[in-house]
């Protein structure tokens, strides 16, 4: 037993129900498990739940599975390669409407984190002045020429905090700068090769494009919607169906690994010291440690602290799958051409989002769950997003793409 297992607190007086998930009727359906990561900081939960032994508590055993882009998690999870994903929230809703590959009905089990991406810019737009958005904004007035940003997957998060914090500015992504698609781990190396001049991303790659003296961050994921939701488990509609006992017992794991990865400090530097390794993130420990405990800086001599830094829990509060996080990526969707027409926003969500199964996993852990299925936000600009008239939303904004935006399926 390594150090960081015997580390391990046991939650076992609050877990009435747990050996009910472990054997009789309720025993997983398959016991070894494929789940899909990307090598970010918000695997975290994947990769607790297998190194510390949470997953052999509910008969499964997950085997971590790290992907070099969004488009193979994609290709994995509709295929069946994978039976489950540390995945992009608007890739699974992109992927059941169509719109992000081939059609397939899938399934958000659970949300894994909130917050912690951020907006970097290169170094030499920094060196010119722009080390904010308004920055930014004045430097491409003064200096027009084509400017190139990229983000992680078409219908992806990261590619929707860059689109609503440029248009806040009154910039068209669609139409005043070009945008790009790269896997995370590739975003530094590619903006030393000058190949953007900002990106939008998870972590630890913003930090480490500070760290290698390529790049400065502009702004956090949670400057444009705070305790937004990020990635998920997410799997195929055709497993869960198939595999209920599977999908709560994994959903179980993630969610014990969740709460002990915020239950104190001492317990994210032990996750950052496990996600550095070489077969998660591979890069130093000091890339992902600051940020994990809330401690930012922009690269120019800026630092701060951030209370709303990368959440995987703070007493469930995380984890839940609201309806109306799901319609949210719907609406951009549109708003931005990748959707012809209005979808049945509510219908899409309550497809997709395995309400019931958490609230069933939640319950076995004493977890607390939200009365209500939406919730209300506001974002950076002052606009509430509360899920009731997602099409008005969806109208409702004055930059939006003037077209349907072909090739969605890169």
């Amino acid at each position: 037993m390594t150090d960081l297992q015997k580390a391990q607190p046991s939650h076992s007086a609050v877990l009435p129900n747990a050996a009910v998930h472990a054997g009789g009727s309720d025993a997983p359906e398959k016991k070894e498990v494929r789940i899909g990561f990307m090598p970010l900081t918000d695997c975290a939960s994947v990769v607790m739940a297998s190194v510390l032994g949470f997953d052999q508590k509910y008969g499964v055993k997950i085997i971590p599975t790290r992907e070099a882009s969004w488009a193979g998690v994609r290709d994995k999870l509709v295929s069946g390669e994978l039976d489950f994903a540390q995945v992009l929230y608007g890739l699974v809703y992109g992927a059941h409407l169509g719109v992000s590959g081939p059609r397939k009905d899938m399934a958000v089990l659970m949300t894994l984190n909130n917050n912690g991406q951020g907006l970097t810019l290169s170094r030499a737009l920094a060196d010119k002045g722009a080390v904010d958005l308004e920055g930014l904004v004045s430097l491409m007035k003064k200096a027009p020429r084509d400017y190139t940003f990229a983000h992680t997957f078409p219908t992806g998060t990261h590619a929707m905090w860059l689109y609503y914090w440029l248009a806040s500015a009154g910039v068209n992504p669609m139409t005043d700068v070009n945008c790009i698609v790269v896997p995370p781990p590739q975003m530094v190396s590619n903006m030393q090769a000058g190949n953007m001049d900002g990106f939008s991303a998870g972590e630890p790659w913003n930090h480490r494009a500070i760290m290698d003296g390529t790049g400065i961050s502009a702004a956090t994921s949670q400057d444009v919607w705070q305790d937004h939701p990020e990635k998920v488990l997410g799997s195929t509609a055709d497993f869960v169906k198939n595999h209920p006992n599977t999908a709560r017992a994994v959903t179980m794991a993630l969610l014990e690994a969740s709460r002990w990865i915020d239950a104190s400090l001492s317990n994210r530097m032990k996750t950052a010291a496990t996600l550095a390794g070489k077969p998660f993130i591979n890069t130093s420990v000091d890339a992902i440690e600051p940020r994990m405990q809330g401690h930012y800086q922009n690269g120019l001599g800026k630092t701060w602290s951030d209370p709303d830094h990368l959440k995987f829990f703070n007493d469930g509060a995380v984890n839940f799958p609201y309806l109306s996080d799901g319609m949210w990526f719907l609406t951009q969707h549109k708003r931005w051409g990748l959707l012809d027409q209005h979808p049945d926003y509510l219908g899409v969500a309550q497809q997709i989002n395995q309400i019931e199964l958490y609230k069933q996993a939640a319950s076995a852990l004493n977890i607390p769950v939200p009365a209500q299925p939406m919730r209300s936000s506001t974002l950076m600009d002052g606009v509430v997003w509360d899920g009731r008239d997602p099409a008005a939303y969806a109208d409702a904004f004055a930059l939006c793409a003037p077209q349907r935006i072909p090739a969605l399926a890169s």
